[in-house]
C-alpha cells in the first residue's frame, strides 16, 4: 500500500521558509519606501508575485519524484546550456555592463535557474559513479559537467554565480567521496589558473577585490569604490542591539545606503532591528539548512542525499558571502541573501531548491 507522501512533508522547513520570505518582502518595502524610480517602486509587488509562485512551486516540485527529475538529466542539462547561450546571443545588459538576463515576457536570469538544474544533473552523474571516486576519470568528468555552464556564466560577466557553481561542484564531489589526493591536485591547478582568471575578469570585478584587499582609505578613487562598504558598516553599527525600528533607519531612509534592497539588505535589517534582528535571520536560515541536511541523512539513495547537500550548499554559501560583504569581511560579489533580497528569479530558484529538498524528504526512509 502506497504511503501518503504528504505525511512526511517537513512543515518546519516550510514554516521557516515562509517566515523568511514574508520578512524579506517587508524589508524590501522599507528599503524602497518613498522611491520615485519605477523599478524600485515595482520591487515589492513583484517580490510578492514571485513569492506566491515560488510557494506553489515548492508543492509542485515536492509532488514530483526527484528520481524522475534525475532521469531527465540530459534534457535538463541541455535546457540549462541553451538558456545560458541565449543570454550570450540575446541577453539584456544591466548594471556595470553585465549581460545576465533574457526577456520572455518577463525578465529572467538563466544563471539562477541553472543553480537548480546543475544540482539535479550533477547529483545524477555522481550518484551513478560514487563508488568509483577513487579514480580520476569520474572526478574530471564532473568538472567538465560543471565547467561548461560556469564558463558561460563567467563571461556574462557574473563572478559571484560562477563561484556558486564551483561551490556546488565541490560540495557534491565531497559528498560523493572525493579523495584527498584529488583535492591537492585540483588545488594546485586552481592556483596555476588564478592569473588567467584574473586577466579575464571585468575591470569592476578586479576593482572590488583590490579595494577589499587595500589598506589605503585615502584618495577619491578609493573612497568611491569603498562607498557602499563604508555605508553598510555605518548602517549596521547604527542599529545597536535592538535597532531603530521598522522603516526608521536613517541611513536607509535618507538613501545613504545604496543597492539596499539587494546586495546590502542585511545592513537594512541590522539598522532597523539591530543585533537581535540580524541574528534572528541567521538562526532562521540555519534552521532551513539543518532541516535540509537532515533530509540528506535520511534520503533513500545517493541521488537524494546529494540533491539536499547541493541545495544546502547554495543557501549556506550565499548567506555567508552576503552577510560577509555587508560586514566588510568579504569582497562585494552581488550575491543575494537567500529568501530576503529583492530578485524574482533568485527567489524562485531558492524556493525551487526547497521544493527539491522536500521531494527527497517526503520519500525518505523511516528512522
Amino acid at each position: 500500500m502506497r504511503t501518503n507522501i504528504w505525511r512526511q512533508f517537513d512543515y518546519v522547513l516550510l514554516g521557516a521558509t515562509i517566515i523568511l520570505v514574508i520578512f524579506g518582502i517587508l524589508m524590501i518595502r522599507s528599503a524602497t519606501m518613498g522611491a520615485i524610480d519605477p523599478d524600485l517602486i515595482s520591487r515589492v509587488p513583484d517580490q510578492i508575485r514571485y513569492a506566491i509562485i515560488g510557494i506553489i512551486l515548492i508543492f509542485a516540485i515536492t509532488a514530483v519524484d526527484y528520481r524522475l527529475l534525475g532521469g531527465m538529466h540530459v534534457w535538463l542539462y541541455a535546457a540549462m546550456i541553451a538558456l545560458l547561450l541565449l543570454v550570450v546571443i540575446l541577453g539584456q545588459t544591466g548594471d556595470a555592463g553585465a549581460q545576465r538576463w533574457i526577456d520572455v515576457g518577463i525578465r529572467i536570469q538563466p544563471s539562477e535557474i541553472g543553480k537548480v538544474l546543475i544540482i539535479i544533473t550533477l547529483a545524477h552523474y555522481l550518484a551513478r559513479r560514487y563508488e568509483d571516486m577513487d579514480r580520476l576519470g569520474p572526478v574530471l568528468g564532473s568538472m567538465v559537467h560543471v565547467a561548461v555552464p560556469t564558463a558561460l556564466i563567467f563571461v556574462q560577466p557574473d563572478l559571484g554565480t560562477s563561484i556558486v557553481f564551483i561551490v556546488i561542484w565541490f560540495t557534491l564531489v565531497w559528498a560523493a567521496g572525493l579523495r584527498m589526493k584529488h583535492i591537492m591536485l585540483f588545488g594546485l591547478v586552481g592556483l596555476m589558473a588564478l592569473p588567467v582568471i584574473w586577466s579575464q575578469m571585468a575591470p569592476y570585478q578586479r576593482d572590488r577585490i583590490t579595494t577589499f584587499l587595500s589598506t589605503d582609505d585615502e584618495g577619491e578613487e578609493t573612497y568611491g569604490t569603498r562607498y557602499n562598504i563604508r555605508q553598510a558598516e555605518i548602517t549596521i553599527g547604527s542599529g545597536g542591539f535592538v535597532g531603530k525600528g521598522y522603516a526608521n533607519g536613517s541611513q536607509t531612509q535618507l538613501r545613504f545606503l545604496r543597492v539596499r534592497h539587494t546586495d546590502f539588505i542585511f545592513s537594512v535589517i541590522a539598522e532597523e532591528f539591530g543585533f537581535v534582528g540580524g541574528v534572528s535571520v541567521m538562526v532562521l536560515i540555519g534552521v532551513v539548512i539543518m532541516r535540509i541536511l537532515r533530509g540528506a541523512r535520511t534520503a533513500i539513495d545517493p541521488l537524494g542525499s546529494m540533491i539536499c547537500y547541493g541545495v544546502a550548499a547554495i543557501i549556506f554559501f550565499q548567506t555567508v558571502v552576503s552577510i560577509g560583504m555587508n560586514l566588510g569581511m568579504l569582497p562585494v560579489t552581488g550575491l543575494t541573501l537567500p529568501f530576503v533580497s529583492s530578485g524574482g528569479t533568485s527567489l524562485l530558484s531558492i524556493l525551487a531548491g526547497i521544493g527539491l529538498a522536500q521531494s527527497v524528504i517526503v520519500r525518505r526512509r523511516r528512522v
